[in-house]
């Protein structure tokens, strides 16, 4: 049912969705009815059909409680749970219902602070929270009433301190406050021992107690630093029993009435240090004579949805997991290893089934037409990235050199025919480098470096970008519900920081003039050759939503393109296979495609793995920044040149160059002088001079102190300030005032403020 259609006693569906968003999102039936001022066996049975539809096409949702919901929705007022703490120490909070999976909830500044003999709320508290919808999409919440206690788990480290019982720290550094173990807890684990806590005894005064619920291993062993990323954001491991056993018994597919592409050199092209292969590629110029100078191209993906079928065990587990997720010493794989390193990966010499899509382009890189199939083919290589490089440069590719003249150089055509359609489409073009932690046998960080990007990936990845386009247009065209890979154009508020702060730096951003990836890309052009490069590359860079998955198309700013969905990885991303069902569904390529049941939770199914991968990336970047941190915990002492990343309202961070690694220098650590946060300038400002440390600004630091447990790095400011005027309006603080940070101008003592 779609449309303005009406349900019988001229009930629409727009009256219904309009009646649970104006009341907060969610409404049993009773309170739906009444809401709408429905009266009489008729109109109740209206709502139950208008209820009964709109459920079944993903609209709205109910829940085990037997109430309806917009997806994604919260109510105006909701239990939280204490979750953590953002890097402005605020608290984050998520839903306590399971069923409820929502953006970021942040409670607002001061709130839970406690005061009057109320005490403070933290970490693993529930509350009842009056929340508020931000222009980003997250929520703010205000406190109504603290609800004690959640089951919510903490991954700390048992230690015995030099005097005095155990105590639990929390690995998280947002977490500020230590537990102790409740009586006998202590005798579960050793000292050093990490442990899942839950709070077991709230406190008005002094520390809280805490069970021991699970102990998960030596904080110092190798690999540490990945098990507490894992547990710290709750990113599932393992398979069940079930799932392992389908994968086992799973039989090998058969080429049937697949087209059979083994004839030709298809081959996969991808890091060194890969285990499983989703995509090979193929290209030879275009025989047609109407297209003289064209090319045709094939991207075949793996064929996952032969062996994971709508509602088996291996579907329910790798949705719950959502993508796979990549740490320096393993990879927590979304599939059984049987499956993604073997039944689907797309191995060399020997044949798979795929999912492919022939493309032709003109020898201007436009895509002319394209065509999917479900195919049958046999890896002519596999290729790393450098041995392809090296080959097609004239150097030793090892492998790649016998492959060069049939393979890689109609390849590299396409490609250059490829780019040069990029280049008119402008797609966003940021500078991001991304590091990698090499990690040796025994566990231990063995060196830091920034992963080189040669043009066999930007070949690789253009003609991945172009199936999913494909992917995406067929799926339209063919009036089949999908979900769709969204990148939103950067909000009205992040561009007015940016046309706000450009000016202090020597350059401008016109409000009034659309937003466009073209406009980004000349700034950053512009600012190419001078000092505030690595400025304005941050500053961009964090004006961009973040992308999600959404089965509303509104299109991917980054790439500017109008339609985009994932297609080409689904050995490790569940929103590449339910996009491989859909094609199969639409195009009648077999059985085993799209059900009516997965069609009907696509929205649900897209919050879910949009939440899936955010945690992923947390654990990734979180496990990168704890192998650092060993890394450097020899060298406390050593000088290091960075650059300011970020500035806050209590320090810094410094990215160090020479690994990536991230710390904070706090602001009591910068001098004299007293210094408080520009947020339009992206500076802290000293109050006194007017001299400034600023976004993007060149510093030498010293480590202080490095936590692998927390991943945290504490850093000493070498530098002096960048001169500055002091700024108008600000009062000098008097001499003798408190250290940064603090208010001056009135007497002040340590604890106490008069």
């Amino acid at each position: 049912m779609a449309g303005k259609t009406e349900f019988d006693a001229g009930l629409t569906r727009e009256a219904v969705i309009d009646a649970v968003r104006e009341g907060g999102g969610e409404f049993g039936k009773r309170e739906l009815a009444r809401a709408m001022s429905l009266k009489g066996s008729d109109a109740k049975r209206a709502l139950n059909d208008a209820l009964a539809a709109l459920t079944e096409d993903g609209t709205l949702t109910r829940s085990n409680s037997k109430t309806y919901s917009l997806p994604g929705a919260l109510p105006a007022v909701c239990v939280v749970q204490l979750i953590g703490r953002d890097n402005d120490g605020e608290l984050l909070a998520e839903p306590v219902r399971p069923d409820r999976h929502a953006p970021m909830i942040r409670l607002a500044p001061g709130e839970g602070a406690g005061g009057k003999g109320t005490p403070a709320i933290g970490i693993g508290d529930k509350a009842l929270v009056r929340l508020a919808l931000q222009e980003d999409g997250s929520y703010q919440a205000r406190l109504i009433k603290k609800l004690g206690q959640s089951a919510h788990k903490l991954l700390c480290m048992l230690r015995k301190p030099q005097s005095g019982p155990f105590r639990l720290l929390p690995v998280d550094r947002r977490s500020r406050h230590e537990l102790v173990p409740a009586k006998g807890e202590a005798e579960k684990a050793h000292d050093g021992d990490l442990v899942l806590c839950e709070i077991a005894k709230e406190r008005r005064h002094g520390l809280k107690t805490a069970r021991i619920v699970e102990v998960v291993g030596d904080a110092s062993a190798p690999g540490a630093g990945s098990l507490i990323a894992l547990y710290s954001h709750g990113v599932p491991q393992g398979f069940s029993e079930t799932e392992q056993r389908e994968a086992d018994e799973a039989p090998t597919a058969r080429q049937g009435k697949r087209e059979d592409l083994r004839a030709l050199p298809l081959i996969t092209i991808d890091p060194d240090d890969a285990k499983d292969h989703d995509d090979a590629v193929w290209a030879a110029p275009d025989d047609d004579p109407k297209n003289p100078g064209g090319w045709q191209v094939i991207v075949a993906i793996a064929d996952v949805a032969a062996y994971v079928t709508p509602g088996s065990a291996l579907d329910r587990g790798a949705f719950k997991r959502g993508n796979s997720v990549y740490l320096p010493d393993r990879v927590v794989p979304m599939l059984p290893e049987r499956l993604s390193n073997d039944l689907c990966s797309l191995r060399e010499k020997e044949d798979r089934p795929c999912l492919a899509v022939r493309m032709v382009f003109d020898k201007s890189g436009n895509k002319r037409s394209h065509t999917f199939m479900r195919g049958w083919m046999r890896s002519a290589a596999k290729l790393s990235y450098t041995q392809a490089q090296d080959a097609i440069d004239g150097r030793d590719g090892g492998p790649a050199n016998a492959l060069l003249d049939d393979v890689l150089k109609p390849l590299w055509g396409a490609y250059f025919a490829a780019r040069e359609a990029r280049g008119r489409r402008e797609p966003l073009e940021i500078d991001a480098p991304e590091r990698r932690v090499r990690v040796g046998e025994d566990g231990q960080v063995i060196g830091v470096e920034t992963r080189q990007r040669f043009d066999a990936h930007k070949l690789v990845e253009e003609f991945m970008i172009q199936a999913n386009v494909c992917a995406a247009e067929t799926l339209e065209q063919k009036r089949t519900p999908l979900i769709y890979r969204v990148h939103e154009p950067p909000s009205r508020e992040k561009i007015d920081a940016l046309s706000d702060f450009l000016p202090t730096v020597g350059m401008k951003w016109a409000k009034g003039n659309k937003v466009e990836t073209g406009r980004f890309n000349q700034l950053l052009k512009q600012a190419k050759s001078s000092e505030h490069y690595e400025t304005i590359n941050v500053v961009v860079l964090r004006s961009q939503s973040q992308a999600v998955y959404d089965t509303e198309n509104e299109g991917h700013f980054g790439l500017n393109l109008q339609r985009y969905a994932h297609f080409t990885s689904p050995i490790r991303r569940y929103a590449d296979l339910t996009v491989h069902r859909a094609l199969i569904r639409a195009l009648g390529l077999g059985d085993d495609g799209q059900s009516d049941e997965e069609r009907s939770r696509l929205t649900v199914i897209a919050e879910e793995i949009t939440h899936a991968e955010r945690r992923a990336m947390a654990a990734e970047r979180d496990a990168v920044d704890r192998f650092i941190a060993a890394y450097l915990a020899d060298k406390i002492g050593a000088e290091f040149a960075g650059r300011i990343t970020g500035v806050t309202r209590f320090g810094c961070f410094v990215k160090l160059d020479e690994t990536g690694a991230d710390g904070l220098v706090p602001i009591s650590r910068l001098g004299e002088e007293r210094f408080e946060h520009d947020e339009k300038l992206h500076a802290l400002v000293g109050l006194q001079t007017g001299s400034r440390y600023r976004l993007g600004m060149p510093v030498m630091v010293r480590i202080d102190e490095a936590q692998p447990v927390t991943g945290g790095l504490l850093l000493d400011m070498l530098t002096e300030a960048e001169k500055g005027e002091r700024p108008s309006g600000r009062r000098r603080p008097k001499s003798g005032g408190p250290p940064n940070g603090r208010r001056s101008g009135k007497p002040w003592k340590k604890g106490r403020r008069r």
